[in-house]
């Protein structure tokens, strides 16, 4: 799989790595997240397509081509 255009995993230091972990997990545990989180677990997630937040607050079903291509701009900009 060296070939593969597909970066899988960061190379880190093991103290970046570190850093890294607790930075995302105190931004996972963040109220406004976890509140998120939680919606989403009490709504339900399907294999046909993604829930997404939306700015207002309203959570949407859209599919999953969609929600992680960016609607079309792609992610490389992201």
């Amino acid at each position: 799989m060296k070939s593969s255009p597909i970066k899988l995993k960061q190379k880190l230091s093991p103290k970046a790595s570190a850093a890294k972990q607790r930075r995302d997990t105190l931004a996972a545990k963040t109220p406004i997240r976890r509140a998120k989180k939680a919606q989403n677990q009490r709504i339900g997630q399907r294999s046909d397509s993604d829930l997404h937040h939306t700015k207002s607050g309203a959570v949407k079903r859209v599919s999953i081509k969609n929600n992680r291509g960016n609607y079309g701009k792609g992610t490389k900009n992201e």
